[in-house]
């Protein structure tokens, strides 16, 4: 059973597991997953906000998402191959951080297949999950004023790249060209949850 914690008098936070709050967001969505009163739910990295339209919905809801079977996706995930010149200003201290050559670093980060678990804090930044363990870096302890767009980074367990240049803190491996972002396109961000990504050197 996933652990229930009130968020306000219409709404709560459904603790899950690292995969499912993407996969139940998806399925109520798409409404695969369906109850009446549902406003919204925002997934998490290991949690789904779920926004109702009473408290008695919110109950009901809760009662139900805390032991539900997740079903499978319905839309086909769709896969991205994000080619990357590893150049990046932390390429030499990440690996140095591990013990790992800078080949060794782009050798592990290039073989990790990822999934967009989270979108947000820039518009078409993505939070990707799967990251090989043996990459995770800390933020840097003091974040940079501006870091180019395009750059592909890691920070934590995850890894992304910032779609424009803004502060970020996380440790940039290189950078891309690939189209994060696109307000002509009819859904502006190239990475949606549930997506995978895998990065390759050029």
């Amino acid at each position: 059973m996933r652990a229930v914690r009130p968020y306000g008098p219409v709404a709560f936070l459904l603790e899950c597991l690292p995969d499912e709050a993407v996969s139940l967001h998806s399925a109520l969505l798409a409404g695969d997953l369906y109850f009446p009163g549902l406003v919204q739910t925002v997934p998490g990295a290991e949690s789904l906000l779920v926004e109702c339209s009473s408290i008695s919905t919110a109950r009901e809801a809760a009662r139900l998402l805390a032991v539900v079977s997740v079903p499978p996706v319905s839309r086909e995930v769709r896969s991205h191959v994000v080619r990357v010149v590893y150049d990046g200003l932390d390429l030499a201290s990440v690996a140095s951080a591990h013990a790992l050559s800078t080949d060794e670093v782009v050798d592990l980060h290039t073989s990790s297949v990822c999934t967009v678990a989270l979108t947000g804090f820039a518009p078409g930044f993505a939070y990707l999950r799967g990251l090989d363990p043996r990459l995770a870096t800390p933020r840097l302890s003091s974040p940079r004023p501006s870091v180019p767009a395009g750059s592909v980074a890691i920070g934590g367990t995850w890894t992304g790249v910032y779609p424009r240049s803004g502060p970020g803190g996380w440790n940039i491996l290189g950078t891309t060209a690939f189209p994060l972002w696109d307000l002509d396109r009819e859904c502006p961000a190239a990475l949606q949850l549930g997506d995978r990504v895998q990065f390759r050197s050029v």
